[in-house]
């Protein structure tokens, strides 16, 4: 199966060098990155996501499909070779082979996601305290049917701004 970072490789190459900045949470860059090898940081806020060291691993999506700013910091660790997509929404309007990739990822992340949440689920249906509403929120994430997304959280109205 051809993997995006097949279908990436004849798009133009970036160097980071460690503590570079790919994307930079709430800016907007237009861009989406594929990793082609090293190690980058992904923070959202204070939070550390693991670090990323998967060639074909892609960054920008989220705000490039939502019309957002980025959602997250990513930053180099290591040295790092990048694919750069500049016009990341026109290019991804413009090329469905990569699209339809981009689409299996997040379609396999949010299995992933979906699982996890199920099982919380099942583990907290009879908590009387604030963890009893995994079901709700779980609900309420399988069923929302919204073109438009709003950044932020109501747990953190800041990071909406």
């Amino acid at each position: 199966m051809t993997t995006l970072l097949d279908l990436c490789r004849d798009l133009p190459v970036q160097h980071f060098a460690p503590g570079d900045a790919l994307l930079t949470e709430g800016e907007r860059s237009g861009r989406l990155y594929i990793l082609i090898e090293g190690e980058v940081e992904v923070r959202k806020g204070d939070v550390e996501i693991p670090t990323i060291t998967e060639p074909g691993s892609i960054f920008g999506e989220l705000s490039a499909l939502l019309g957002l700013p980025h959602t997250a910091l990513v930053r180099a660790l290591t040295p790092c070779r990048v694919h750069v997509i500049e016009q990341a929404d026109a290019f991804l309007r413009s090329n469905p082979v990569v699209t339809y990739q981009l689409a299996r990822l997040l379609a396999q992340r949010l299995n992933t996601i979906t699982t996890y949440l199920a099982d919380l689920k099942n583990q907290f249906q009879d908590a009387e305290d604030h963890l009893g509403m995994v079901d709700e929120v779980l609900h309420n994430l399988l069923h929302q049917q919204v073109e438009e997304c709003a950044p932020g959280s109501v747990r953190d109205p800041d990071s909406a701004t």
